[in-house]
This record gives C-alpha cells, sequence and structure tokens, in this order.
C-alpha cells in the first residue's frame, strides 16, 4: 500500500514532534542554584519555595550567610538574610524570581542582584502574618566595581 502525500506530511510532522520532545524537556529543567541562610530562618525557606515554584532548584546550605556574602565579593550595604548563587550571579535577599530570569537571559555585566533588608511583601516575606502588607522595594544591579542602579521598581 502506498502512502498519499498527506500521509507523509502526516507522519512527519508526528516523527518532527517527537524529535523536539528532549528539547522540551531540556527548555524545563531547572537552573541550579547555591543558597545560604541561617537554619531558623523561615523567611528564606519561603523563598527558596518561592524560587523553585518557579522553575529553580535549590542546594541549600544551613549556614548562615554573612561569610558567603563577603567571599562572593557583595558588600555588607546590600545585605540581607540569604545569599545565593545562580548562574554566576550573586542574589542577595528577596529577590523576585522573574527578576533573576531577567538577569539570567539578559546576562549583563554585573555581579548580581540584591534587595537590601527584607521588605514586607517581598517573596519569602508575602505570607498571611504580614496581613497583606506590601512595602515599596528596589531590586538593585550591582555592578562588579560595588556600585548599584535600580533593575527594577516593585510598588
Amino acid at each position: 500500500m502506498a502512502w498519499s502525500r498527506r500521509d507523509w506530511m502526516l507522519r512527519g510532522a508526528g516523527l518532527a514532534a517527537l524529535a523536539a520532545l528532549p528539547l522540551a524537556r531540556a527548555a524545563k529543567a531547572p537552573v541550579a542554584f547555591e543558597v545560604w541562610k541561617d537554619p531558623r530562618c523561615g523567611c528564606c525557606q519561603d523563598w527558596i519555595a518561592h524560587m523553585e515554584q518557579n522553575g529553580f532548584k535549590a542546594k541549600v546550605y544551613q549556614e548562615g550567610n554573612e561569610a558567603a556574602r563577603a567571599r562572593l565579593g557583595l558588600a555588607p550595604r546590600y545585605g540581607s538574610c540569604h545569599t545565593a548563587l545562580v548562574g554566576g550571579y550573586v542574589v542577595e535577599g528577596h529577590v523576585p524570581a522573574s527578576d533573576v530570569l531577567r538577569l539570567l537571559q539578559t546576562k549583563p555585566a554585573a555581579l548580581g542582584l540584591a534587595v537590601p533588608g527584607m521588605p514586607v511583601g517581598s517573596p519569602g516575606m508575602d505570607g498571611p502574618a504580614y496581613g497583606g502588607r506590601r512595602d515599596k522595594y528596589d531590586v538593585l544591579l550591582v555592578r562588579k566595581d560595588g556600585a548599584s542602579t535600580v533593575f527594577r521598581s516593585v510598588a
């Protein structure tokens, strides 16, 4: 039995779809990152959960973050309660996953991103205990020379 042109096209499209499956799976592979935090800090764990819900996979070090922040070259003025390393960039504090993804896509010449302090309403600081309160805050792009610019303002 000979195949019609339509049969060839349908089977070819099916084979192309099958061939693309590994690429689709690879595109959805979690982005690995390391994070240093205090073992008693709940908001850090909530931020890690936020990151993992948005396509990241954490390796967590329960030893505090001050030494990691210093080792990675981030000035104390940008400090928060946890420090992460994602794709070669430092991510300090409660930075939204969407900003980390944008950082990884745009690949600026920078040290990384920081949300200094612990603003209420930021990822990990947004649970029911805060009663829906949301502080305005800036996600800072920290350059390698230590200066920073606003990467995104969150209202």
